[in-house]
């Protein structure tokens, strides 16, 4: 039996939503409020729902599955093709159902309640840091207003800032260094608020079986684990190694006319963490293991320059990451030996 196809635009308070029925092939809109939305879903047969990848999209997908719907959801731009004319709920509604059905279409996997904890505790995790550079930024700012040069970099300021502030004391008005102290006072409880996330992170790290085997992974350490296992939803998702690497923007642009392609740079779609995360951890196995453990790796850095080789190698981890969580195998160093 052929599933119906709904498509709900959602939204804070009133939903949108859009379905043709099959055996009239009568087009049908539906405006519904926040409250009537499960109710109004939990009397219909199973269906096919499909809804944006946007914010609340997780929860609500979750919640139509316990009820007996399939639920996909769908990136944003994707759809956006497909709304004709002004943009309304109803056009939006229209427009996902369209984009819904087109051959080859890709769909977001749908996250659990855990999954989406972890994420969560990444992006407060990095709103901290963002807060704590400001901070710093600020602090080097106004002592080197008074020829007093810090160091870039936070671990290296905090090295030099207890000296520093010897300095600003013997020669500063008491009121500036009341206020810059109480501005170290607010980088340590950043600092503190920080560490105490990635303790979470730590402790899910540890409870986690698929986090514990790709932190196995050369350049993928807690940071990287935790948020690719979050943020994949199901490694099955993903048809095979490429294409989640493609999800991460880790593979070339195309161009290409009269049968001729070209490959350009990476093509830097997708999620912009994942892919500085793995960048990251690239560039750590490129600068310390390239001699000693992957000569591979060496001959590589002969051919192309550095900071391809380390897109290289971040595209390898993405695809190694993948392959060993579909498969359910343990990372194989041999297999990396032989690259």
């Amino acid at each position: 039996m052929e599933l119906t196809v709904i498509a709900v635009d959602i939204a804070k308070k009133v939903f949108q939503l859009h379905w043709v029925e099959p055996d009239t092939g009568v087009i049908e809109r539906l405006k519904l409020k926040r409250a009537q939305m499960l109710p109004w879903l939990a009397n219909r047969e199973p269906s096919l729902v499909i809804m944006e990848a946007c914010g609340g999209a997780h929860e609500w997908a979750r919640q139509l599955q316990a009820l007996g719907h399939t639920v996909r959801l769908i990136a944003p731009k994707t759809v956006r093709p497909f709304v004709q004319r002004n943009k309304t709920d109803a056009a939006d509604a229209q427009g996902i159902w369209t984009a819904g059905q087109q051959p080859g279409a890709k769909f977001v996997a749908v996250k659990n309640e855990a999954q989406q904890v972890v994420l969560s505790l990444h992006r407060l995790r990095g709103q901290l840091m963002k807060m704590r550079i400001m901070q710093t930024n600020e602090l080097r700012g106004l002592l080197y207003e008074f020829g007093i040069v810090l160091p870039e970099g936070h671990c290296a300021l905090l090295k030099e800032l207890p000296a520093a502030m010897l300095e600003a004391q013997i020669r500063l008005p008491a009121m500036l260094i009341d206020s810059l102290r109480e501005q170290i006072r607010r980088i340590d409880g950043l600092e503190a608020d920080i560490g105490l996330i990635e303790r979470r992170l730590s402790q899910q790290l540890r409870d986690t079986p698929a986090c514990k085997t790709i932190a196995q992974i050369p350049g993928v350490g807690l940071l990287t684990a935790t948020a690719i296992v979050a943020s994949m939803g199901s490694p099955t998702a993903f048809k095979d190694a490429r294409e989640f690497a493609a999800w991460i923007g880790l593979v070339p642009r195309q161009t290409g006319t009269g049968g001729r392609v070209r490959q350009l740079g990476i093509s830097k779609r997708g999620d912009a963490y994942l892919r500085t995360l793995l960048m990251h951890g690239a560039r750590a196995v490129v600068r310390f293991d390239r001699a000693t453990k992957w000569p591979w790796l060496c001959e590589l850095l002969k051919r192309r320059p550095y900071s391809v080789a380390v897109a290289g190698v971040a595209n390898k981890l993405a695809r190694t990451i993948w392959a060993v969580l579909a498969k359910g195998q343990e990372w194989r160093p041999q297999a990396w030996q032989a690259a």
